[in-house]
């Protein structure tokens, strides 16, 4: 079979333009880069069509294909003649050329330009970077002046997109010199990745580009001498950071393989931070589409119960159905089975995986209230008795299975899937939520831990419950809380798999975000900037003299 990459390769694109009339959007709702891309401009929003959360079991190294189920879905329903818009999260170039690739989706269930997408795409995150790199030289500028702000500890860090991880722990050396009025000094800092940064955060929750500009204003930068937050606003950082970000506000219109309008937008890592594509993204999809397919990241542990718990709360939307995806394989990873012989048959190894799918049904159904269809990415090496163990499992757990070939026949493969959707988004449903935001933090974290993850609940490190007391110490209170831990586990701990029970979480940090507008408990050994994998996928990637790429996927 042809690579991810030569599949997008050889399709033909559709005008960008041509796409936008699907959803009767002129040429002057758009500003165009290129033939393939355009940025959608809408001053009003209605956001009014049927909405489809995607998520996914606890990955696995065999792949669960997310990404690729929301897109064959969305181009299942068009098949079926629905209006439908894709609204999905921008690629991060850390893991694209570290170990996990791109996030474009695979074999006949992708959005192009491809490469595109997965490099550079109209700059976003580039710009992202750029404004929180921009702050964080105007706080090292104002110390170095004078500080006349008193700055004592800075919180807020620099960020790059790509994985570096020798870039967790610096020292900044700022030397005065001869330079009258300033002052040399030495700090310890570390870096994010972008995609976990509050800039990144703040650009996808952000309704319009007033309420970027108060967001960004809003950031902590760091306490000054008196314990008292210093906030970007003070440093008149708002109005050039904002300037940076006006055009990457704006939502980029693509396309998927079979010319489904694919809205691609913001991307926030859901293990470190809240795995959504942005407000502005979803809104304009429920705005000029029946049906809008979106995703959010990783595990439904992670990247669903922060859309559920965070976003819909923000954005005052919620979804109509949820799709849970996972493989006979991963089930059976997850049940302990040896990762050289997955394609052999494996019940036992599968019985005992099964579970970690049916506490994802579970949640979805018990504790957020929404009816659930679980996707199955179909295997050629699939036994017709593991098909059939998945299918009762679901349905005693009260849930629609469905296996679904969208890799290998695109939308033709999606359209069974499509209809238990859309099937279900008849259901009557009202959201309920993990946690309430009158809680204290704690109670939230324990919230999360219990409902969600099936664990005790939580205990601190003396600096996390430091952190706390001083949050709340300062009257800052009804701000949704964000676990940043493993993605592998339910658990903040990678090596148990499948459903544990009995379990504590370890809080090691607390993180105010002030523009985001909540905050992060950093659990277990979870790292804010990745590294390297020993053969990272960097390694395979290459471009002849012709311009064709290779080994991008």
């Amino acid at each position: 079979m042809l690579s991810d990459i030569e599949i997008a390769e050889s399709c033909k694109i559709k005008d960008i333009r041509i796409i936008a009339k699907k959803l009767n959007l002129g040429e002057d709702k758009l500003e165009l880069y290129g033939k393939y891309k355009a940025k959608i401009d809408l001053k009003e929003l209605e956001p009014k069509a049927k909405l489809i959360l995607v998520t996914a079991i606890n990955p696995t190294a065999s792949g669960e294909g997310k990404t690729t189920v929301s897109i064959g879905l969305a181009d299942g329903m068009a098949k079926l003649g629905k209006k439908v818009c894709l609204a999905l999260r921008e690629p991060s170039l850390g893991p694209v050329f570290g170990i996990k690739g791109g996030a474009a989706g695979g074999g006949y269930a992708q959005v192009v330009p491809m490469a595109d997408i997965n490099l550079h795409f109209t700059g976003d995150l580039h710009a992202i970077t750029a404004a929180n790199n921009l702050l964080c030289a105007l706080i090292d500028n104002h110390i170095f002046r004078g500080n006349a702000l008193r700055i004592s500890d800075v919180y807020f860090r620099r960020c790059m997109d790509m994985n570096d991880r020798a870039l967790r722990d610096i020292t900044l050396n700022c030397e005065a010199g001869s330079m009258k009025g300033c002052q040399s000094y030495q700090r310890n800092e570390s870096f994010e990745i972008t995609a976990a940064s509050e800039i990144m955060a703040i650009l996808c929750l952000a309704t319009d580009l007033a309420d970027l500009k108060k967001r960004i204003g809003n950031i902590v930068v760091g306490v000054d001498e008196d314990g008292e937050y210093v906030r970007a606003r003070q440093l008149n950082a708002e109005g050039a950071m904002a300037t940076l970000l006006k055009d990457a506000i704006k939502p980029n219109l693509v396309q998927t393989l079979e010319g489904t309008p694919a809205i691609v937008h913001g991307g926030p890592f859901a293990n470190i931070a809240h795995g959504c594509n942005s407000v502005r993204a979803t809104y304009t999809a429920m705005s000029i589409s029946e049906y809008t397919v979106t995703e959010a990241g990783f595990g439904a542990d992670l990247g669903a119960e922060k859309f559920l718990d965070t976003k819909c709360r923000v954005a005052g939307i919620q979804p109509d159905c949820v799709v849970i995806v996972a493989t006979v394989k991963a089930l059976k990873l997850h049940g302990g089975a040896d990762k050289a012989i997955l394609s052999e048959e494996n019940l036992s190894a599968l019985k005992l995986g099964i579970p970690n799918l049916l506490k994802h049904v579970e949640n979805i159904k018990k504790v957020y209230n929404k009816p659930v269809v679980v996707a199955m990415n179909r295997f050629e090496t699939d036994t017709q008795a593991e098909i059939d163990e998945v299918l009762s499992s679901c349905e005693l757990a009260g849930a629609k299975a469905v296996f679904t070939d969208v890799f290998l026949r695109g939308g033709e493969g999606g359209k069974e899937l499509a209809s238990a959707v859309i099937e279900q988004c008849e259901v009557q449903s009202e959201l309920h939520y993990a946690y309430d935001l009158n809680d204290d933090i704690k109670t939230k974290i324990d919230g999360i831990v219990k409902n969600v993850y099936g664990g005790e609940g939580a205990d601190y490190s003396e600096e996390a419950l430091k952190l706390i007391d001083e949050i709340e110490s300062k009257g800052i209170n009804g701000l949704p809380v964000i676990i940043a831990k493993t993605q592998y586990s339910l658990s903040d701990d990678a090596t148990k798999l499948a459903r544990p029970e009995g379990f504590r979480i370890f809080v090691r940090d607390v993180i105010y975000k002030g523009g985001a507008g909540f905050i992060v408990a950093v659990a277990g050994s979870v790292m804010l900037m990745p590294g390297l994998g020993k053969v990272p996928s960097a390694e395979h990637i290459d471009i002849d003299e012709n311009g064709n790429i290779t080994g991008l996927s």
